[in-house]
C-alpha cells in the first residue's frame, strides 16, 4: 500500500456510526490545487483510508461523509452534507454534493454530479456530463449518461436508460427497459415503461416511441401508429369500434398503450392543440 502523504485524521473529531464504527475527520497533509485545499485544511469524514485515495486530487470535505467500502478516487469531490456508501464509487472529475446520498453498488463517474436531495443506489451509474438533482432518485440497474438530466422529483430505475441530451424531470417515471435519448423531454406525470424508446427533440421535430409493437409519431397536429395516421383530435375521440374497424390488433395496442402515449404526448404539450 502506498504510504499516506496526502491527508491524515483529525484527532478528537469523530462521529459513531453505530456499535464498532466510527467516522474521522480528514486533515490535508498537502495542497489540493484543484480544490483550493492547503496543507492543515480539514476535510470530511470517512471510516477508513481504504474510502479515499491517496492518489490523485479526490478529496471529502464539509460535513461529507464516506463510509462503509465506499471509494472516492480520481479527482472526483465529495461535499456539502452529502454521504457516500455502501460500496459506492465516485471517480473521474465527478462532483456529490449538497445532501445528495450514493450507496449500495451504484457509480459515478466522468464528469457526472449528483447534488441537491438526489439518491443515486442499487447498481445505478450516472458518467459523462450527466446530473441528477433536486429530489431525483436513480436506481435498480438504470444510466444516465451524456449531458442527460433528472431532476425534480423524477425517477429512473430498472434496466432504464437516459442519455444524450436528455431531460427527465417533474413526477416523470422512466423504468422497465425503456430508454429516453437524443434531446428528448419526459415531464410531468409522464410514465415511460416497458421496452419504450423516447427520442428526437420534442416541440421541435415529431416524438417518436420505439420499443413497441409499432412505431408512434407524434407531431403537434397528427399522430401515427403503424401505417394508421390521423390526427390527434381524432385518436382522442375514436371509439373501440372506429379503432376495431381499421385493425384489431390496433385497438389491443392501443388499450394496452393508451396511457403510455397519452401521458407523454400531454407532457409534451401535444395534447393542447389536439383538445
Amino acid at each position: 500500500m502506498s504510504e499516506n502523504l496526502k491527508y491524515e485524521f483529525a484527532e478528537g473529531d469523530t462521529v459513531v456510526l453505530a456499535p464498532g464504527r466510527t467516522l474521522k475527520r480528514i486533515r490535508a497533509l498537502t495542497a489540493i490545487a484543484l480544490f483550493g485545499v492547503t496543507p492543515g485544511d480539514l476535510g470530511g469524514y470517512i471510516e477508513d483510508s481504504k474510502n479515499l485515495s491517496v492518489h490523485g486530487d479526490a478529496w471529502v470535505s464539509g460535513n461529507a461523509r464516506v463510509s462503509g467500502d465506499a471509494w472516492v478516487s480520481g479527482n472526483a469531490r465529495v461535499h456539502g452534507d452529502a454521504w457516500v456508501s455502501g460500496d459506492a464509487q465516485v471517480y473521474g472529475n465527478a462532483r456529490v454534493y449538497g445532501n445528495a446520498r450514493v450507496s449500495g453498488d451504484a457509480r459515478v463517474s466522468g464528469d457526472a454530479q449528483v447534488y441537491g436531495n438526489a439518491r443515486v443506489y442499487g447498481d445505478a451509474r450516472v458518467y459523462g456530463d450527466a446530473r441528477v438533482y433536486g429530489n431525483a432518485r436513480v436506481y435498480g440497474n438504470a444510466q444516465v449518461s451524456g449531458d442527460a438530466q433528472v431532476y425534480g422529483n423524477a425517477r429512473v430505475y430498472g434496466d432504464a436508460w437516459v442519455s444524450g441530451n436528455a431531460r427527465v424531470s417533474g413526477d416523470a417515471q422512466v423504468y422497465g427497459n425503456a430508454w429516453v435519448y437524443g434531446d428528448a423531454w419526459v415531464y410531468g406525470d409522464a410514465r415511460v415503461y416497458g421496452n419504450a424508446r423516447v427520442y428526437g427533440e420534442t416541440s421541435k421535430t415529431p416524438l417518436q416511441i420505439g420499443g413497441l409493437r409499432w412505431q408512434v409519431t407524434i407531431t403537434d397536429t397528427d399522430m401515427s401508429i403503424g401505417c394508421q395516421s390521423h390526427p390527434l383530435a381524432n385518436w382522442l375521440a375514436f371509439s373501440d369500434d372506429q379503432i376495431r374497424a381499421m385493425d384489431h390488433y390496433v385497438l389491443e395496442f392501443w388499450q394496452k398503450h393508451k396511457q403510455l402515449i397519452l401521458g407523454l404526448a400531454e407532457a409534451d404539450g401535444r395534447l393542447g392543440v389536439a383538445k
